[in-house]
């Protein structure tokens, strides 16, 4: 069997919570006396996904609209097994992978963006305001917004904005307005400017702008493509679907594998079987991959941090390299973030999770076998995902083992041809 695929009406009901199940208590966010963060986020988001960044309840209901909205874009996405990728191996492995570049938008990220377009209009908004780096998320918001009839405002890291041009376009298309960061919009990004005009920008340094820009409108909210609890929340229908496209075929994980900037792809892949994890039920890896450029979980430190370069998200404790880092201009912009999903980093910090980082070189050479046997070209940031399953499969063809190993796909790549000329002509490097 090469696809596992699902019913419309397999659609999830409900997202889980993991807050419910954590191994110890969730690090409360806080504030500083002078920004008083916590108290401007009724200002900054929808009571919607406040109410869910704050809950620990186990299962929250998805609206129906939301779930309608879901089988529009093509929910429940297939389960792919990778059996070109396997045979080239040579490993008694089983690789699978999670289709999500199927949707519209080509990424994970929609999940999410309806659900928070949704709650904002539900609230009286009339405009987002977001970040994006790669552009997978801007773009998902600006349909969303689409959708629900709503207008939407994207930074876009000015690396990102011009490594990446067609992503402006297809933001266009859905009729989004699209603004390098750092901007001349927002008093924040003008201070960035003043000190270097030639600033590449950074995930930190948007979200600041896009925060600012939702604080000076009443009817305008902020709406955040990964890190938070409801974001988290949000995209866990991607692992029950996992899990129900699993019990069909009669098996269980013994590996999953996501990339990680923010969290959201991998958090949502994997907390329900962590879920299983943690009670007892399932015995099973989880590796979270990031780039050796911006090793946030594996050489980061765990404490309290701004989510943003500017201070005006609450402090969240969770792994960072420092809010006011910039990484490298490295191809996979949707990891280039300092900080990390407060959840993930709690269990990556409890042993839960096992964090790995791998190098730019490394990420496109597999991309290009990947392609080569499974003709699905991967996005960048997916490729780090895909460099450890090859390893984990290689390591099943040395040991004999006959592991089940999950990938979450979690975007194409086609609209990353630049960053494919630029490796292929031999002009990447770590």
């Amino acid at each position: 069997m090469y696809k596992i695929t699902l019913n419309e009406k397999d659609t999830p009901k409900k997202w889980y919570n993991i807050a419910a199940d954590l191994p110890v208590e969730f690090p409360e966010y806080s504030q500083t006396d002078e920004g008083k963060q916590l108290e401007n986020l009724p200002k900054i988001f929808s009571k919607g996904v406040l109410g869910q960044e704050l809950s620990t309840d186990r299962w929250i209901e998805i609206p129906k609209l939301v779930r309608n909205v879901y089988k529009q874009i093509g929910r429940p996405s297939p389960l792919f097994r990778a059996k070109g990728l396997e045979a080239h191996l040579d490993t008694p492995a089983k690789i699978f992978y999670k289709r999500e570049d199927m949707s519209p938008t080509g990424s994970h990220k929609l999940n999410t963006a309806i659900a928070q377009a949704y709650y904002a209009k539900e609230d009286g908004a009339e405009r987002l305001t977001t970040e994006t780096g790669a552009g997978q998320w801007g773009t998902a918001l600006s349909l969303a917004c689409s959708l629900l009839d709503m207008d939407c405002t994207v930074y876009m890291v000015k690396i990102s904005f011009k490594q990446k041009p067609y992503r402006k376009t297809i933001m266009h298309l859905y009729n989004g307005e699209i603004l390098p960061s750092p901007s001349d919009r927002t008093e924040f990004g003008k201070k960035i400017l003043k000190e270097d005009p030639q600033h590449p920008g950074s995930l930190g340094i948007a979200i600041s702008e896009a925060i600012e820009d939702a604080l000076n409108d009443e009817k305008v909210y902020y709406s955040l493509g990964s890190v938070l609890n409801h974001v988290m929340l949000h995209q866990t229908i991607i692992g029950q679907e996992i899990q129900m496209q699993m019990n069909k075929i009669d098996a269980t994980p013994d590996v999953m594998i996501g990339c990680v900037g923010g969290g959201s792809n991998f958090a949502g892949s994997t907390f329900p079987f962590i879920k299983d994890k943690l009670s007892g039920d399932l015995d099973c890896e989880f590796i979270a991959v990031e780039p050796s450029s911006c090793p946030t979980l594996t050489k980061g430190e765990y404490k309290y941090d701004f989510g943003d370069t500017a201070g005006l998200t609450p402090l969240i404790k969770m792994y960072t390299l420092g809010h006011d880092f910039i990484p490298p201009s490295v191809h996979a912009g949707g990891l280039r973030y300092h900080g990390m999903s407060p959840l993930v980093a709690l269990l990556t910090h409890e042993k839960i999770i096992e964090p790995r980082s791998v190098s730019q070189t490394s990420v496109f050479e597999s991309n290009k076998l990947f392609a080569q046997t499974e003709g699905v070209v991967p996005a960048p940031e997916t490729g780090h995902a895909i460099k450890v399953g090859i390893d984990e499969a290689i390591k099943c063809r040395k040991t004999g083992e006959e592991k089940n190993i999950i990938i979450n796909f979690s975007g194409h790549g086609l609209l990353d041809l630049q960053g494919y000329d630029d490796f292929l002509e031999g002009k990447i490097k770590d």
